[in-house]
């Protein structure tokens, strides 16, 4: 299998509940790291284009950046841990990945040796 992967880092504060209790509002330098991969490449050679990928998660991080992501959609409605800042990335990465994807990988580290990730096949 052929993998990609990108980084990036995003600035963001967040106040998680954890069992009923809300956490004091905190902020974290967010590193994502997006790894996708597949099978077969395309016609030219690739799995896929480098700035494609980056260009799809700066979309998705674009409105999260410099923010409370509490009050940013979709986390008004979603606890904003880690976990779920993962699986929301890769819910909104998927519909734009080109059909040589069948796999994805978004890891998020909002502190040294604080990882959570979310995976999934596509197709």
């Amino acid at each position: 299998m052929y993998t990609l992967r990108v980084e990036q880092v995003f600035s963001a504060a967040h106040a998680i509940l954890i069992q009923g209790e809300r956490e004091r509002l905190h902020g974290h330098d967010w590193r994502v790291r997006v790894e996708v991969g597949g099978e077969s490449l395309d016609e030219d050679g690739l799995l896929c284009d480098f700035h494609l990928i980056e260009r799809l998660l700066n979309d998705v991080l674009s409105p999260w950046k410099d923010s409370t992501l509490n009050e940013v959609d979709p986390f008004t409605h979603l606890n904003p841990t880690a976990e779920k800042v993962a699986e929301t990335i890769a819910s909104q990465l998927t519909p734009h990945l080109p059909s040589t994807i069948e796999q994805l990988t978004v890891r998020v580290t909002e502190a040294p040796g604080c990882e959570a990730a979310f995976s999934s096949r596509i197709g």
